[in-house]
C-alpha cells in the first residue's frame, strides 16, 4: 500500500468499497453455490464456498461479516432456520484466516488438518443444531444416511445423525477447500495483499513491524487479551440476561397458551356435558341414554389438539373424585363411570374450593400421569349448582421440547454474532490502541541517544508514525513526539555545554601540566608527548586483542585524558633538585621519587570534592604506580605484574621511553633505535611484556609521534 494514501479520504472511501464488494461477492457465491448444489441435487451444501474465499484473501473481518450475513440474507429469501446456523460459518471464517496467515495450507498435511476441522465444526455442530430444531432425521441432505446408519443398529438417534452430517460435511469441505486452493493460486500475490482489509490510523507498518508490534513482552496480561476478555465478559453477561429474559417470556407465553388452550378446551366439554344427568351417568353409565354420544362428542374434541392429552368428568365428593366419563388414549384405558380416583397430592389443597363447586385455577403437576397442566370447568345444572367438573390435561411435554429448541436456538444466535463482535472489536483495538501504543512503546523504547546522527533518527521514527485515531490515543502520541523533540533540544544543548566544560577542564589539566612541567627545564613537551603514547599504546593493544576486559572506550579516554597529571606530584618537589644538571644524590632521589605519592595525595583530595570522578581515578593510578616495574623493583610500593594498574603499565613505557629519546640538560637523547632496543630489553622485568610489544609493534607510528614533537621544540627554540 501507498504510505502517503492512508490517511486520503479518497482511498479511505475506496477500502470501505473494497470491504463492500468482496461481502457481496462472497454472500452471492455462498447463495449461488447453495442453490447450484439444490439444483444439481448434489449430495454436498456449497454455502461456505464464498466465506472461506473470502476470509482467505480479506482475512478476519471480511470474512466472518460474509458468514454471518450469508445466512441472515438465506433466512430472509428462502429458509428461515438459516439463522441459526451462522454460528458455523463465521467459525469457518474464522479458521480460515487463522490457516492461510498463518501459512499451513501450504503444507500438505496442514490440508488434511484443515479440511477435517472445517468438517468436525461444520459436521457436528450442524448436527447438534439440527437435532434440537427437527430431532431425530428431522431435516436437511443427511437424512437417508442418518436413516441407514440408525437402521443398521449399530448408531443410536444421535451418534447416527452427527456420523451421518459429518461424513457429508467432510465432502463438502474437501470441494470447498479445493476450491479455495485454486483462487489462491490463481489470484497475484501484489492483488492479494491490495485485498487484506486494514484500518490504519498511523503510518502503515511492515508485516516484521506489525509482527513486533503485536508480540511485545507484558508484565502481567496484554491490551489484546484484555480487550478481549471484556469484550467476551460483555458479550456472555448481555447474552445471559438476554437468554434468561427471553426463556422466562416465551416459558410464560407458552404456558399462557396452554393455559387459553385447556380453558377453552374445559369449557366445550363442560358445554357438551348435560349436568341434570351426572348422577344418572355414574349410575348407569354406557347404559344411560346420550351417554355415548355424549363420550363421542368428548372424543372429537380431544382430538382436535395434539398438545390435548386426556379429558375427562370428575364429581368431586369428600370420598374421591366420582368418575363420569374418562377416555380412552392409545397407551391407557380410561376408568369406568362410578370408579372413584384417589386425589393427587397436588389437588389436596384446592379440595375445599372444588367440594364447594367453585373454579381454581390451572394447576400444573408432574406426578402419576407425567408433566400436565389440568383446567377444572365446573359443571352446573338447570338449578345452578355445580354438579361435577370437566377436566383437561394439557401435555406440558412438548413445552419442554419447545424450550430445549428455544434455547439452543438462542445459543446459536449469540454465537454467531458473539464471534462477529469480537472480530470488528478486535480489529477496531488492534488499529486504534494496539498498533499506535506498541509502536510508541516500542519506537521509544529503541530510542538511542549515542550520537547526534541517532538521535535525530530516533525522534524522525517517532515522527513518522503519524499516529491520528483521534482521541486519547492521539493525544498522547503528540506529547510523546513534544517530549521527545524538546528532550532532544535539550540533550544537545546539555551535550554542547558537557563538551565546553571537558574542553575547558581538559585545557585547564593540560594548562596545570604545562605550569607542573615549566618548573623542569629539561622536559620539554613530556606529558603531552606521554599522553600521545600512551593513546597509541592502549589503540594497538584494543586492535591485537590484549586486556580486551579492561582496555574499554571508556578506560582508554580516561588514561588519554589522566595521561598530562602523571608527573602532578613534582610540584612538590623542589627546584633544586626539579633542575639539577648533574646526577642526583641518594638523598635528592629519595625526594625525587615522593612525586608518586604526592600526585596520589593531590588527586586523592580532587576526588573527594568532585562527586563524579570521571578519570581522577586513573589519574590517580598514573601519578601514583607509573614508576613501578613489572618485576617489583620500582617505586613507591614496590607492586609487580598485575598488581600495577594497567593505566600506569602503558604510562611507564611511554615515560621511559619520552625519557631515553628526549635531550636533557645532563645528558642528550638516545637515537630512537638505541630507546627501542631499551624498551625491548625491558620486556618482563621493567615493563609488562604485553604492553611494551604492543608498543615495539606500533613503531613506526611512534617514530612519527616523536619526530613530530621533535620538529615542534626545534620550531620553538627557533622562535626563542
Amino acid at each position: 500500500m501507498d504510505k502517503a494514501n492512508y490517511k486520503d479520504k479518497s482511498y479511505k472511501r475506496i477500502k470501505l468499497l473494497k470491504m463492500l464488494v468482496m461481502c457481496v461477492a462472497g454472500i452471492l457465491i455462498n447463495l449461488g453455490g447453495a442453490a447450484l448444489a439444490d439444483v444439481l441435487h448434489l449430495p454436498l451444501f456449497l454455502d461456505t464456498v464464498g466465506t472461506v474465499i473470502t476470509a482467505g484473501l480479506g482475512g478476519y473481518l471480511p470474512g466472518v461479516t460474509v458468514g454471518l450475513f450469508s445466512n441472515i440474507v438465506k433466512a430472509i429469501i428462502s429458509d428461515s432456520a438459516s439463522i441459526y446456523y451462522g454460528f458455523i460459518n463465521v467459525t469457518l471464517a474464522v479458521i480460515t484466516a487463522f490457516f492461510v496467515q498463518k501459512g499451513y495450507l501450504k503444507k500438505i498435511y496442514m490440508l488434511f488438518v484443515y479440511v477435517i476441522t472445517l468438517s468436525l465444526i461444520g459436521g457436528v455442530i450442524s448436527a447438534i443444531i439440527t437435532w434440537f430444531l427437527y430431532g431425530f432425521a428431522g431435516e436437511g441432505i443427511s437424512v437417508p444416511i442418518v436413516k441407514y446408519l440408525y437402521n443398521n443398529g449399530t448408531f443410536n438417534m444421535f451418534q447416527a445423525q452427527l456420523l451421518a452430517d459429518f461424513l457429508i460435511d467432510l465432502a463438502d469441505k474437501a470441494v470447498t477447500v479445493i476450491i479455495l486452493i485454486i483462487v489462491l493460486q490463481l489470484v497475484p500475490d501484489k492483488i492479494k495483499d491490495n485485498l487484506k482489509i486494514d484500518g490504519w490510523k498511523q503510518t502503515p507498518l511492515s508485516k516484521e513491524a506489525r509482527l513486533a508490534a503485536r508480540n511485545t513482552e507484558n508484565r502481567t496480561m496484554s491490551v489484546r487479551t484484555k480487550i478481549l476478555l471484556l469484550l467476551t465478559v460483555a458479550c456472555f453477561m448481555l447474552a445471559a440476561v438476554s437468554t434468561i429474559i427471553s426463556f422466562i417470556l416465551f416459558r410464560n407465553s407458552t404456558i399462557e397458551d396452554h393455559i387459553t388452550l385447556g380453558r377453552g378446551v374445559a369449557y366445550l366439554a363442560g358445554s357438551v356435558i348435560d349436568a341434570d344427568r351426572v348422577d344418572e351417568y355414574i349410575e348407569l353409565g354406557e347404559a344411560a341414554d346420550g351417554y355415548s354420544y355424549t363420550e363421542q362428542r368428548l372424543y372429537n374434541i380431544r382430538n382436535s389438539s395434539y398438545d390435548i392429552e386426556y379429558i375427562y368428568v370428575y364429581k368431586i365428593m369428600e370420598d374421591g373424585c366420582h368418575v363420569v366419563f374418562d377416555l380412552d388414549t392409545a397407551d391407557l384405558k380410561g376408568s369406568e363411570p362410578g370408579d372413584i380416583i384417589e386425589f393427587d397430592d397436588a389437588f389436596s389443597k384446592y379440595l375445599p374450593a372444588l367440594l364447594a363447586g367453585e373454579k381454581i385455577d390451572p394447576i400444573i403437576s408432574d406426578e402419576t400421569y407425567g408433566w400436565l397442566m389440568t383446567i377444572y370447568q365446573p359443571v352446573y345444572d338447570s338449578n345452578g349448582v355445580c354438579q361435577c367438573y370437566a377436566a383437561v390435561d394439557i401435555s406440558m411435554n412438548q413445552l419442554r421440547d419447545d424450550q430445549h429448541s428455544f434455547f439452543a436456538k438462542l445459543i446459536a444466535l449469540f454465537l454467531g454474532f458473539f464471534i462477529f463482535v469480537l472480530t470488528v472489536g478486535l480489529w477496531l483495538a488492534e488499529f486504534y490502541i494496539i498498533y499506535p501504543v506498541n509502536t510508541m512503546a516500542i519506537s521509544a523504547s529503541s530510542f538511542a541517544y549515542n550520537s547526534d546522527e541517532a538521535r535525530t533518527e530516533s525522534v524522525d521514527r517517532i515522527r513518522e508514525l503519524d499516529i491520528h485515531t483521534g482521541d486519547e490515543i492521539e493525544n498522547l502520541y503528540k506529547a510523546l513526539v513534544k517530549t521527545t523533540e524538546d528532550s532532544m533540544k535539550y540533550v544537545t544543548d546539555i551535550q554542547e555545554q558537557a563538551e565546553t566544560i571537558s574542553n575547558m577542564q581538559n585545557g585547564l589539566i593540560m594548562v596545570l601540566a604545562d605550569l607542573v612541567e615549566s618548573r623542569d627545564k629539561c622536559t620539554g613537551d613530556h606529558v603531552r608527548k606521554t599522553a600521545a603514547y600512551a593513546k597509541l599504546i592502549m589503540n594497538k593493544m584494543k586492535e591485537e586483542g590484549i586486556y580486551p576486559d579492561q582496555l574499554t572506550d571508556e578506560f582508554i579516554s580516561d588514561v588519554e585524558h589522566a595521561a598530562p597529571l602523571h608527573d602532578i606530584g613534582k610540584i612538590k618537589v623542589s627546584d633544586v633538585i626539579l633542575n639539577k644538571p648533574g646526577k642526583l644524590t641518594d638523598e635528592e632521589f629519595v625526594e625525587m621519587k615522593k612525586h608518586t605519592t604526592a600526585g596520589e595525595d593531590i588527586i586523592d583530595k580532587a576526588i573527594e570534592i568532585v562527586s563524579d570522578t570521571g578519570y581522577l581515578n586513573e589519574a590517580k593510578n598514573l601519578a601514583t604506580y607509573h614508576h613501578e616495574k613489572w618485576d617489583g623493583t620500582g617505586y613507591p610500593k614496590g607492586l609487580a605484574g598485575e598488581e600495577i594498574p594497567l593505566a600506569a603499565r602503558i604510562m611507564a613505557v611511554a615515560d621511559v621511553f619520552d625519557a631515553l629519546v628526549s635531550n636533557r640538560s645532563y645528558k642528550k637523547g638516545f637515537p630512537f633505535e638505541k630507546a627501542m632496543d631499551i624498551i625491548r630489553e625491558g620486556l618482563g622485568t621493567h615493563f609488562d611484556p604485553n604492553v611494551a610489544k604492543a608498543f615495539l609493534d606500533a613503531e613506526d607510528e611512534v617514530r612519527k609521534i616523536a619526530e613530530q614533537f621533535g620538529r615542534e621544540y626545534d620550531n620553538n627554540q627557533e622562535d626563542n
